[in-house]
């Protein structure tokens, strides 16, 4: 995937380029990153891209020629068929489902905003596309493209150590994740109490560990996220394995507040 990432911080996605699963991606080149600089296509030597907003307020807003100009440059180097997509509170929210769509894409410019935002003439002209990570205001686009180009880098080939890593992932089913455990077999907490590992994970029999993680998947999901549950079919031996997690965990639809 060639992602074009369109940013007055490029030094920010350093972060992300040179360590863990985007690394990885783009050290197995199915992951390119570009990061594009608007203050390279400023007009004035200061390389200024952003101006005090028309009806007064507070903030400033990006300009929109040297934005415009970032676009086009983008969109040059991109393919043909290059999405530009701004990160912004307002846009459609950034889910698996999306990240799972992104990754079928071969090239993507990401729209990083800054102060106030972009003039709106840039939006309506050039964004194909707006995207949210959640509803809460950030300081800049930066961060939720890293974010979604993580989501969507490990959805990638070769882009993870193990390829069924991403396929056991929360999500990826509609639920949550089951617990995961390591050594050692035993663990005393900071209160000194011991932990151990479930037996069942120790036991060698794939089928009842591939069994009680549906069941733990399930009954997280569950207990933290019901509204999840009503967006699956769930079959008749997934309803079972809910009912027995409720039933050994003494837990029942009135347990708690749902």
């Amino acid at each position: 995937m060639d992602c074009h990432v369109i940013s007055i911080f490029p030094e920010m996605f350093s972060a992300i380029t040179e360590h863990g699963v985007i690394g990885r991606a783009i050290k197995q080149n199915v992951l390119s990153l570009t990061i594009h600089n608007p203050r390279d296509h400023a007009d004035d030597k200061h390389s200024k891209v952003d101006g005090r907003p028309f009806g007064g307020g507070p903030g400033m807003v990006m300009m929109p020629e040297p934005m415009s100009k970032v676009i086009e440059a983008a969109k040059t180097a991109a393919s043909s068929d290059a999405k530009v997509v701004y990160l912004s509170p307002q846009g459609k929210r950034f889910d698996h489902s999306a990240a799972i769509e992104f990754a079928k894409r071969d090239s993507v410019v990401l729209l990083a905003g800054r102060y106030e935002g972009i003039d709106e003439r840039v939006l309506e002209s050039h964004v194909d596309e707006e995207w949210s990570i959640g509803d809460y205001v950030l300081s800049g686009g930066e961060l939720p493209a890293m974010v979604m180009i993580d989501a969507i880098a490990r959805l990638l080939p070769d882009s993870l150590g193990n390829s069924e890593s991403a396929e056991q992932d929360s999500f990826v089913q509609g639920l949550l994740d089951c617990p995961h455990y390591t050594k050692p077999r035993s663990f005393v907490d900071q209160f000194g109490d011991e932990k151990e590992v479930p037996d069942v994970l120790l036991s060698g029999d794939h089928q009842a560990i591939e069994q009680w993680r549906q069941q733990q998947a399930l009954g997280r999901t569950w207990l933290r996220r019901p509204e999840l549950l009503k967006e699956l079919e769930l079959t008749d031996e997934q309803h079972r394995l809910l009912d027995e997690y409720k039933s050994s965990n003494n837990l029942d639809d009135t347990s708690f507040e749902q």
